[in-house]
């Protein structure tokens, strides 16, 4: 079975400018930073032969990944879906039961999360324990800083801010 890679338009057109980046800028510039290094002789002590063939490497894995993942995309609107449950695209409001301490996230794509402004991707621990739940509900959850006991305080669909300014 295919894997499908669930992701808003914002992601798909973030992963689409980033192939153009890299196609028309970046891996072009490395090809001609290989044909300059060449032009000084002997490739065995030449430090920009070897970093710039290092870099074309690196730019061409990185369009093999970007490639897959475009492949793999399925674009969703969270606008579509329901949010009485968490689902793709839903604001969660948490609170940690043992703290009092509320924390509010966003469940996108794994492409576009940013934990740092409250951005999870859907495959991440706290999301897959999230999804399908409902305002009310408490539940344990194991992350890599310990386990915490948490309630889900609102589930919402909101304007997705994707980057901060």
């Amino acid at each position: 079975m295919d894997k499908i890679e669930p992701m808003t338009l914002f992601g798909y057109e973030k992963l689409q400018a980033e192939v153009k980046d890299l196609k028309t800028v970046k891996r072009p510039q490395t090809v001609k930073d290989i044909e300059e290094a060449l032009e000084h002789g002997d490739l065995k002590e030449n430090a920009e032969y070897h970093a710039a063939k290092e870099q074309q490497r690196l730019i061409d894995g990185r369009l093999s990944e970007l490639s897959e993942l475009i492949g793999s995309a399925k674009i969703v609107d969270p606008r579509e879906l329901e949010h009485t449950r968490v689902s793709f695209g839903s604001t969660v409001v948490l609170c940690d039961l043992d703290t009092d301490e509320e924390m509010t996230y966003v469940i996108v794509g794994g492409c576009e999360s940013n934990p740092d402004i409250g951005l999870i991707s859907f495959s991440s621990p706290l999301a897959k324990q999230l999804l399908g739940k409902e305002e009310g509900d408490e539940f344990k959850v194991r992350l890599p800083g310990g386990e915490k006991e948490l309630e889900i305080l609102e589930v919402k669909y909101q304007e997705i801010v994707f980057e901060c300014n």
